[in-house]
């Protein structure tokens, strides 16, 4: 297959952990502005507590003022009463995410482990009748900021887990950016072992310089849907040393440069580049010049 997704994060995992706080309509400017260069799927905002994290407040407000038959937009939810506030307001897809260590875990969403897959368990099932789309974050998949190098066995094992759940999409997250190529290759030939490839994505950060060398490892297993935030914005608020996200321009280069199509015009993505920078103050720059 020659078509790459890529699932932009950064109205999400981009403004969470930075000091600017987006109004809705810089938030939505931000959105329609990646919708016109091409990207398909973007992740808008999420329904976590305010207090925790303020920059997501109102992320009602711009679901409201999306078409949402234009776009995969997506939101993250920490629970149930996240997903019950996501089908209120009318949300297509919803972002679920497991910490593979309970420390982790714990700092995430203060619960353990298996409550919390108990509990996404009958959100996925629920979701079934409610005609909204799942994913789950399997986060901190190859190294825990408190606990340090993550066994393939626990990731194969949620991953499982989650398939026979039922859930639409798998994210395979290196959330502080510890992976090398070939952990990731080694992960992704193991997961491709005994699952299709179809449901699987992948998250990257550049925290070691090693985005980019883990993004062409998984294409070469098979992978086909990358995760990916304008500029390298942001990171994660709840992971210590978890630096930026891969930048979409740097992602969507090396795809074009390989052949692969993915509907996405590098040109135009330059301008919502500008645009994040613009808006959040912060000097966006990948490492690919555009």
């Amino acid at each position: 297959m020659n078509e790459v997704t890529v699932n932009e994060v950064g109205p999400r995992d981009g403004l969470q952990n930075i000091s600017s706080i987006l109004n809705v309509n810089q938030r939505l400017e931000l959105i329609n502005s990646l919708k016109k260069s091409g990207i398909s799927s973007i992740e808008i905002g999420s329904f976590v507590s305010s207090n925790a994290v303020p920059a997501m407040q109102d992320t009602n407000l711009l679901l409201e003022r999306l078409n949402l038959s234009e776009c995969d937009y997506s939101v993250l939810i920490p629970n149930q009463k996240g997903y019950e506030i996501a089908k209120t307001n009318k949300a297509t897809t919803v972002c679920l995410v497991l910490c593979l260590t309970e420390s982790f875990n714990k700092k995430n969403i203060n619960k353990s482990i298996h409550d919390t897959f108990l509990e996404f368990q009958e959100i996925i099932k629920q979701s079934k009748q409610d005609k909204i789309k799942t994913k789950i974050y399997l986060s901190g998949a190859f190294e825990c900021p408190y606990e340090g190098k993550v066994s393939q066995d626990i990731v194969i094992e949620f991953t499982e887990k989650f398939i026979l759940a039922g859930v639409d999409e798998i994210v395979i997250a290196d959330t502080i950016g510890a992976a090398n190529p070939s952990e990731v290759s080694s992960l992704f030939k193991s997961i491709f072992s005994k699952f299709d490839n179809d449901k699987f994505s992948a998250h990257f950060h550049d925290t070691k310089a090693l985005g980019m060398a883990n993004v062409y490892a998984s294409l070469e297993e098979g992978v086909r849907k990358f995760d990916s935030s304008i500029g390298g914005l942001g990171g994660c608020p709840f992971a210590p040393g978890a630096s930026g996200n891969l930048a979409t321009e740097d992602l969507v280069s090396l795809l074009h440069d390989m052949n692969f199509e993915t509907g996405i015009d590098l040109k135009n993505l330059k301008g919502s580049r500008d645009l994040a920078s613009k808006l959040t103050g912060i000097s966006l720059q990948g490492r690919v010049p555009i």
